[in-house]
């Protein structure tokens, strides 16, 4: 072998780049570890069974301060996926809404569109963000004088309170029924087509499906009785108890999200229907299709394959922008962490554990998102 061969060469370079590397992870990772020693810091994640001892104001699960911060870190990932879900729907939502205005034929509408998406692109999501809190504390009335605009609502400076169903073990089964609707319905749909494509007949598949995912439920909801007790909220006191309450630092960091990826969004969809062909909406109007079903039936579709890729990048940045809720005070992950690290002085395990968790985020996004692309994308030879 001669060390003209280009795949020798490729092959030592790669190997003394490699070795470089984990050569300085070793000088750092030893280095900090000398460093913790020298100064009395223990290390390793030994402390998130210690007992956590501070308050979670909002929290999807149950959690007192004599819980561990292994449990508080749990309810801030909760936070945290509550909000990137949340915020990946209602954006996108929003965002093909206002990317369709774009293109309207509607002079007013369009500009109201571009004024939208230039306003919120351009100002920093963390300065939205403090906007939005300080809007929703500042212009809420106090609790003994909350705004009812529905029955069962009420609205206030320390939040949004509203009736909800209490629990009934009913409710698991029909979960359950809800899980068995969304498996079956595209078992069906992929029937329907396989039933098109040999007959020549369509078949309303998708109607059925979505039948489905509602009846299934319905019925396991009506054969227990319909068992439906609603958790009314009182004011007592300063404050109001029972029914679920919102805080304003979830409602200003969800809105303020969604708000500012939609802008994203919008963009998005707009260049992907301007980048299918405009011969297909030509012969969608020959065919004498409504604006409406060509828009649906021929323009997305086809559009779906160049929005998808950079639609994804945006559902992470949106996870990530969510560790900015540490500004307002809500509790998600990142607020959480600060809060642990400087109780415990864990630095480097606090960071890493948190630099893992979003990684993990990222990568099961990531990897969904790149499943769907993968299915829709057209099939070379």
């Amino acid at each position: 072998m001669s060390w003209r061969d280009p795949r020798l060469r490729g092959a030592v370079l790669q190997v003394l780049v490699v070795a470089a590397v984990v050569a300085l992870g070793a000088f750092l990772v030893h280095n900090t570890l000398v460093n913790l020693e020298r100064q009395g810091i223990a290390t390793g994640f030994s402390y998130l069974g210690r007992e956590a001892s501070f308050e979670i104001g909002q929290r999807l699960i149950a959690y007192t301060p004599a819980d561990s911060y292994g449990r508080a870190l749990l309810v801030g990932l909760c936070n945290t996926l509550l909000v990137a879900l949340l915020g990946c729907v209602l954006s996108t939502v929003l965002g093909t809404v206002i990317g369709i205005a774009r293109l309207a034929r509607n002079w007013l509408v369009a500009k109201l569109a571009l004024a939208y998406v230039e306003a919120l692109r351009n100002v920093p999501l963390l300065l939205q963000l403090i906007v939005w809190w300080d809007v929703l504390r500042v212009s809420a009335p106090p609790p003994h004088a909350a705004w009812a605009p529905l029955p069962g609502v009420f609205i206030d400076n320390r939040g949004t309170v509203f009736a909800v169903p209490e629990w009934q073990s009913a409710y698991g089964w029909m979960a359950v029924a809800l899980g068995a609707g969304l498996v079956a319905a595209p078992v069906l749909v992929r029937w329907g087509r396989r039933h098109q494509d040999a007959t020549g007949r369509a078949f309303p598949v998708r109607r059925l499906a979505a039948a489905l995912v509602v009846a299934l439920p319905l019925v396991v909801f009506l054969a227990a009785g319909a068992p439906l007790t609603w958790d009314w909220p009182k004011l007592q006191a300063f404050n109001f108890s029972g029914g679920l309450s919102v805080t304003p630092e979830l409602a200003a960091l969800l809105g303020g999200l969604t708000a500012y990826t939609a802008a994203f969004v919008a963009e998005i969809v707009r260049s992907g229907i301007e980048g299918v062909s405009r011969g297909q909406a030509e012969a969608a109007d020959a065919l004498g299709l409504k604006r409406i079903q060509t828009l649906r039936l021929v323009i997305l579709p086809q559009a779906l394959r160049i929005i998808v890729p950079p639609m994804l990048s945006e559902y992470l940045a949106l996870t990530k922008n969510s560790s900015l809720a540490i500004a307002i005070g809500y509790p998600e992950l990142m607020s959480i962490t600060n809060t642990t690290l400087n109780q415990t002085g864990q630095a480097v395990e606090a960071i890493a554990l948190m630099m893992a968790i979003y990684l993990a985020i990222s990568l099961v996004t990531a990897l969904a998102g790149n499943l769907y692309n993968a299915r829709i994308a057209l099939v070379g030879r």
